[in-house]
């Protein structure tokens, strides 16, 4: 599932439509990608529309338009978006097409695990709610730890995954923080001592700020140093110990870590 870079970086591709007016709308009826979603209000809304911009919150988009209006999309799995020429016909799997004098505005989604929200305000409430993002200043320590103590029983792992704790994070992401911090994906995060949520904050902030620098630029992949190239690798060997890296379920997802770098649970119970 895209995490918040590759979210940064598939939201830039509808920015050829910035200013421009939306001549027609072409919306695959019946598909869940809109279970929330009035799509007559939708085409009525978006027609004749000009897109004023977008941002990011997290693994959220919200698109802003003139009348007002806002579009809030979620990519899934499988989502993405994409600008074609004028001439572009819906293919199979796209589910919304926003048509400018010169472009195509696509959202395809395959597998539909994607959202597409349409709400008649240019900030709707279920954005103005959304959790503090890691490199927002709200994300303090003391937040960060209250969110850690109230899902106390829970592997840091899973916690890290926890969108209303730690926006944007997903399974790579979540496997880099915690191989840098040197902290097995398996400690409960009520376990944590302060050093070692200091740790988790300041390099989540880190990981964050270079991954938008790097994937949600062009989609590059970071360098190898990281542990990101190695950890789909079978037999992939962690960057910094030369250990081979274990790759096993923990919070109901794959995950990677280094012997090397992270001690088991069990290892600092004996110590």
């Amino acid at each position: 599932m895209p995490e918040l870079a590759e979210v940064e970086f598939h939201r830039k591709h509808w920015n050829p439509g910035i200013g421009k007016r939306i001549e027609s709308v072409f919306v695959r009826q019946g598909k869940r990608v809109f279970r929330r979603t009035n799509v007559r209000r939708l085409v009525e809304g978006l027609t004749g529309a000009k897109l004023l911009g977008s941002e990011t919150h997290g693994k959220q988009m919200l698109f802003r338009f003139s009348g007002p209006g806002a579009l809030g999309v979620h990519l899934g799995m499988t989502g993405s978006l994409s600008v074609e020429p004028k001439n572009h016909r819906p293919e199979k799997h796209d589910h919304l097409v926003l048509w400018t004098r010169k472009h195509a505005l696509v959202f395809n989604d395959p597998r539909l695990f994607g959202e597409v929200r349409f709400e008649p305000e240019p900030s709707p409430l279920w954005w103005r709610t959304l959790p503090p993002q890691i490199l927002d200043p709200e994300f303090t320590l003391r937040h960060m730890s209250d969110f850690l103590d109230r899902r106390s029983r829970s592997p840091i792992k899973a916690v890290l995954l926890d969108q209303a704790g730690f926006p944007g994070v997903g399974n790579w992401m979540a496997d880099e923080i915690l191989w840098r911090a040197g902290i097995h994906p398996s400690r409960l995060a009520g376990s944590l001592e302060r050093s070692e949520r200091i740790a988790i904050r300041r390099i989540a902030r880190w990981v964050c700020r270079t991954a938008l620098d790097t994937i949600g630029v062009d989609y590059r992949d970071p360098p190898r140093s990281w542990l990101f190239p190695h950890r789909w690798e079978d037999g992939g060997i962690c960057p910094r110990t030369k250990v081979p890296l274990v790759r096993e379920t923990i919070g109901g997802r794959t995950t990677c870590w280094s012997p090397g770098r992270q001690p088991s649970p069990r290892r600092l119970r004996r110590t």
